[in-house]
């Protein structure tokens, strides 16, 4: 502002820019060696991470717009950051920007590729610390964009099968530390996985069951974790097809948002390499579609572990697959499972578009993920799984219902899920139906990829 002769100052009186979250205004500035000059506002008390990935989404759509080819960021402010929150902040910009330049272009006919080709963080320190934290960074980042181009790539591009070769493309890009195993429908009935099969009973498309496991290349295993994400590649409802407004059936793309959330932390994991965990991720991938050899209401299903399930509703599928899901991951010897699914409108209902509800019995497990969520700046809130709601859960001739009616519909679906996981296990359920898209853009948002990792 000193060099400029207090334009900065003048133009922020002017143009009323206060410095507010999401605020910004370029000057065009010849002969200072920078083309532009801009100030971008982040609020008063910027200090979490999502604030300072705010801050490099921000940084990318100025470029976008100016066609920028090389951009500098720098804090106003910096004084009494700490040098442990100088990285962090370095990395969010440098997350945000990353994210925020990215476009999914793949199904347009003209699309033009972003011209931003570096971005210099001043003042927040160099060395090889920020360089492990820039590298951490980039493989989360790269690892949200593959979750995001999954969840937009429509079904009739992203199969079942075509998403079991997604999966299989990871274990084969870091074979050193992530084995496939991908069974086929004969071989998950020999499983007796007749909840999952139900469903998938009326597409033309085969289901595929994905199991990825990480193992790190050396050392001890403290900890076995699974990852279990609904992979519904396309959701017509099956006989209760989705009708009416509100029934989202156009986007329903979408329903395979957990197991993008699974395989991108896959994707994240086999770059990053960390020590002294084994990882599996579980996604029982089909199509719920509609045919003479569908499953139809009343229908009884049986799942792996002998509970049998009356269809009272076709619509609530994403649970009869994840049921089968659930026990097979047990089966593995794992400590801890978190699923995730766009399980539920009512989770929507209750938290709207951009907060996930969680649903775990484990006050230890709630604790270890909302930490990582600190981090990694997505929003989570632990919601109530109220056993007495199972009540309108009972069948007359089965050992349950597959959906309860209306209230509480994000609760009963939760604990549905539960009856599929052995006691001894901690299990959390992530219901990310309302985050995983951003209806404004009409885009996927790569919901769930940095928590997961973080954890």
């Amino acid at each position: 502002d000193r060099l400029l002769g207090g334009l900065l100052a003048e133009v922020s009186s002017e143009e009323d820019f206060t410095g507010k979250s999401g605020q910004s205004t370029v000057l065009r500035l010849p002969g200072l060696g920078s083309k532009r000059v801009g100030l971008i506002g982040l609020g008063q008390s910027a200090s979490s991470p999502s604030a300072f990935r705010g801050l490099g989404e921000a940084v990318a759509a100025a470029a976008k717009t100016a066609q920028a080819n090389s951009v500098a960021v720098v804090l106003a402010s910096s004084e009494g950051i700490s040098n442990e929150s100088k990285l962090g902040i370095a990395s969010a910009i440098a997350s945000g920007a990353v994210l925020g330049i990215h476009e999914d272009n793949r199904y347009k006919s003209e699309s033009k590729k972003p011209q931003l080709k570096s971005l210099d963080i001043l003042g927040l320190g160099t060395g090889p610390e920020l360089e492990k934290k820039l590298k951490y960074a980039e493989d989360v980042s790269s690892a949200i964009v593959f979750g995001r181009e999954l969840v937009n790539s429509p079904a009739n591009v992203l199969t079942p099968a075509a998403l079991a070769e997604e999966a299989s493309k990871i274990a084969s890009s870091y074979s050193d530390v992530i084995s496939a195993n991908i069974l086929t429908a004969e071989q998950c009935k020999e499983l007796k996985m007749g909840s999952y099969l139900g469903v998938a009973a009326a597409s033309d498309n085969p289901p595929y069951f994905i199991h990825l496991c990480y193992k790190p290349l050396s050392g001890p295993i403290k900890a076995k974790l699974a990852l279990v994400g609904k992979g519904l590649t396309f959701d017509s409802g099956g006989y209760n097809i989705k009708t009416g407004p509100g029934c989202s059936i156009d986007v329903m793309k979408i329903d395979m948002g957990g197991s993008a959330a699974v395989l991108g932390s896959a994707k994240a994991l086999g770059q990053i390499k960390p020590p002294g965990v084994e990882v599996h991720f579980i996604v029982a991938s089909c199509e719920n579609m509609i045919s003479g050899t569908g499953m139809r209401p009343g229908d009884i299903l049986t799942a792996s572990n002998g509970k049998t399930i009356e269809v009272n509703n076709t619509d609530a599928e994403g649970r009869l697959t994840l049921a089968d899901a659930l026990v097979y991951a047990c089966n593995q010897g794992v400590e801890k499972i978190v699923d995730l699914a766009t399980l539920t409108g009512a989770c929507i209902v209750a938290l709207g578009p951009s907060i996930a509800g969680v649903f775990t019995p484990s006050d230890e497990l709630a604790k270890e993920v909302f930490e990582a969520s600190e981090i990694s700046g997505e929003k989570f809130w632990r919601m109530p799984l109220e056993e007495s709601y199972w009540e309108s859960m009972k069948s007359g001739v089965a050992d349950m219902v597959n959906t309860g009616g209306r209230p509480g519909g994000a609760i009963t679906a939760a604990l549905f899920l539960k009856q599929f996981v052995d006691e001894k296990v901690q299990w959390m359920h992530i219901d990310l139906a309302g985050p995983v898209w951003n209806e404004k853009k009409r885009v996927a948002t790569g919901f769930g990829v940095s928590t997961l990792v973080e954890w």
